[in-house]
């Protein structure tokens, strides 16, 4: 079995998704012909097919990249093997993603394949200018540039790079997930793209390591393959999550899981609860019968790959086949849709009351995951510190977590309700995101304690604890991490953001939103640490240093305040001015009022910083104290004793 693995595994996954992309099409009737401007039978079953492959192409690449970036050794023939396992899937994702953007144009224009010139007038119009045809056109180009870049490309630093660029590749598939302006848009957008990227890595992984086979032989495929089980637990559990995220959006309720979407969606639930149970006895009972046995991986071991690829190849024929398969909840706009409407998508939420703020929710997946998971892990890293002996102090472990929960709260509760329609509820969350979280987060200390717990890899190849020394110690990292620099990202993003056409950008669409969340948190994240930070840094500013700093900064910081206070021009006014709200103060006046926060609420983290520090600057003498007491009892007041000399020798040459 362990031999033939290599041609019976792939044809296995590719077998049993064609399989099941048939029969999920023919059941769900996604196949039948359409009453008006039927395609035919080609497009018919030719879009599926292409899209399937597509999945397929953008698993292999995807998984291949991670496992050479956080698996695989550069030294070994398994790097090189591995990136030509990419390059090879890349092309086949740049192939099918040209395929199915020009059997949708068959498919959306109702038109037949044709050589007239105007066939192809059309077609380079539909891809150029039409939303759809643009996203395919896109994943195209980079696709067919990740294919160039896996075979020019054997730097691992910049094979990073590289495996984010086969991710891009992915966002516009997500963004034609859900029809735009329709209610959960953005959340279907978030599911869509961890449903797709997670499950790319997980099978991509999974397949790789089949086609590695010959070169993982011997003492390699263990290694490999516990740190591709740890990759899987964690996909497995965001592709359930947003799986389900979006299934409840496409379904609405229980009783719509007897449609024939429904019944489809069950078979995914099926499959992903089978590959599931493969996983637990992967990880608790074969990966440790091996590492405690020296004899190679026997067939059971691949026996046990071939039927995850099997249920892997289930779920990506019905995924495909899914994705053409109209849902039970229609996507209708509303016959007269509000202002609020037109603009977000969304109708217009109910007036924000300080009750509000503990019922109103908008959860956002990427955030609410990456909170989980950093609790998750630092808990887990100072149980691991504990268990060897080591200690770690409770404060941070309790601030860290304290900060986990606010930027949950944050990014899904109220605040994300209510920022699109107000202009001071963003603000609250700009203030919240930059100045309140960090000064939770940063004294938890977590790449300390990532440094600490994670442990040292010995084979050449890069894990997470080798990746964040290289980070840290990076030039890029020594530049962002300098106090002046910190400061100057902290307070000067502040007027270019809010005073350029980003701030629309992050605010009408979804992925400008998510990169300013990110960009927010970082920059707040890089201030605080340069001033009260505990991990590791090149250069600290000396503390009398630092409360200037802080000061002048936030001096800074309460003149933008101001100026939003006693301003009279109002900021994306086609977006605030034109919402319609029946409900609050008009859009200027609430302007204003965020301004009031980025002022006064904004300096009372600034107060609790000027604090830390002082606290921080005492410690510091009473520490040199104590060390230079501890240096006169070694040396028997050595130096007090030399400096007393020296005032005797120069008070005898005066005389």
């Amino acid at each position: 079995m362990r031999r033939p693995l290599i041609i019976v595994g792939p044809a296995v996954l590719l077998a049993v998704a064609i399989v099941s992309m048939v029969l999920a099409l023919s059941y769900g009737g996604a196949a039948d012909p359409l009453a008006l401007r039927d395609a035919g039978p080609v497009v018919r079953w030719g879009l599926p097919a292409a899209k399937l492959m597509v999945n397929l192409g953008a698993a292999g690449t995807i998984g291949a990249l991670v496992l050479v970036c956080f698996a695989l050794t550069p030294k070994k023939p398994e790097f090189n093997k591995a990136l030509d396992i990419a390059a090879g899937s890349a092309a086949v994702l740049t192939v099918a993603a040209a395929g199915t953007g020009f059997f949708t144009f068959l498919k959306v224009t109702g038109s037949s394949f044709s050589t007239d010139p105007a066939f192809g007038d059309k077609l380079s119009f539909f891809i150029t200018t039409v939303e759809v045809g643009q996203a395919w056109l896109t994943t195209t180009l980079i696709a067919a540039a990740v294919t160039v870049l896996c075979f020019a490309v054997r730097n691992q630093t910049a094979l990073v790079f590289v495996a984010i660029l086969s991710v891009i590749a992915l966002v516009p598939m997500a963004q034609q997930g859900h029809a735009a302006g329709t209610s959960g848009h953005d959340a279907a957008i978030t599911a869509l793209g961890l449903h797709l990227v997670f499950a790319a890595v997980w099978l991509g992984g999974l397949l790789t390591i089949v086609l590695l086979r010959k070169e993982l032989a011997g003492g390699r495929i263990l290694p490999v393959i516990t740190r591709y089980s740890t990759l899987a637990l964690v996909c497995f559990l965001v592709v359930a999550v947003s799986g389900y995220a979006g299934a409840e959006l496409r379904i609405g309720s229980l009783d719509r899981l007897l449609t024939p979407y429904g019944i489809l969606v069950l078979v995914k639930v099926f499959a992903l609860v089978a590959l599931g149970f493969f996983g637990a006895i992967q990880r608790r009972y074969l990966i440790g019968r091996m590492s405690r046995s020296a004899k190679p991986v026997g067939g059971h071991f691949w026996w046990l790959v071939a039927a995850e690829l099997g249920f892997m190849g289930l779920a990506s024929g019905v995924a495909a086949a899914l994705a053409q398969t109209a849902t039970p909840v229609e996507e209708v706009l509303p016959s007269i849709p509000t202002p609020a409407e037109i603009l977000t998508g969304e109708p217009l939420p109910p007036e924000l009351t300080p009750l509000s703020y503990f019922t109103e929710w908008n959860f956002d997946l990427i955030w609410l995951l990456i909170c989980a998971f950093g609790i998750f892990f630092y808990l887990a890293g100072v149980r691991r510190l504990r268990r060897r002996g080591d200690s770690w102090p409770l404060h941070r472990t309790i601030l860290w977590v304290v900060g986990m929960v606010a930027l949950f709260y944050v990014t899904n509760g109220a605040v994300n309700v209510y920022e699109k329609y107000l202009f001071s509820t963003h603000m609250l969350g700009h203030m919240a995101l930059t100045m309140m979280v960090p000064v939770l987060l940063v004294p938890g200390a977590p790449i300390t304690l990532a440094l600490r717990a994670i442990v040292k890899r010995d084979d050449g190849s890069r894990g997470p604890r080798e990746w964040i020394m290289l980070v840290v110690h990076s030039k890029v990292a020594t530049v962002l991490t300098n106090p002046i620099v910190a400061a100057v990202l902290f307070a000067g993003s502040l007027w270019v953001f809010y005073y350029s056409p980003v701030f629309s950008w992050a605010t009408t669409d979804h992925i400008g939103h998510e990169w300013m969340i990110t960009h927010f948190l970082i920059t707040g994240y890089l201030f605080v640490q340069s001033l009260i930070g505990v991990d590791p840094v090149p250069y600290r500013l000396p503390y009398p240093f630092r409360l200037v700093l802080l000061l002048g900064t936030m001096a800074f910081h309460a003149f933008f305040g101001l100026a939003l206070m006693t301003g009279s021009g109002l900021l994306l006014a086609d977006w605030y001015g034109a919402m319609g709200r029946s409900w609050g103060v008009d859009a200027l006046a609430d302007q204003q009022a965020g301004g009031g926060i980025a002022w006064s609420i904004g300096e009372i983290p600034t107060v609790v910083l000027a604090i830390i520090v002082a606290i921080q600057w005492g410690r510091s003498d009473d520490r040199e104290t104590k060390r230079r007491d501890r240096n006169a009892d070694r040396t028997n007041e050595a130096e007090l004793e030399e400096y007393n000399d020296r005032l005797a020798r120069l008070a005898a040459k005066d005389r």
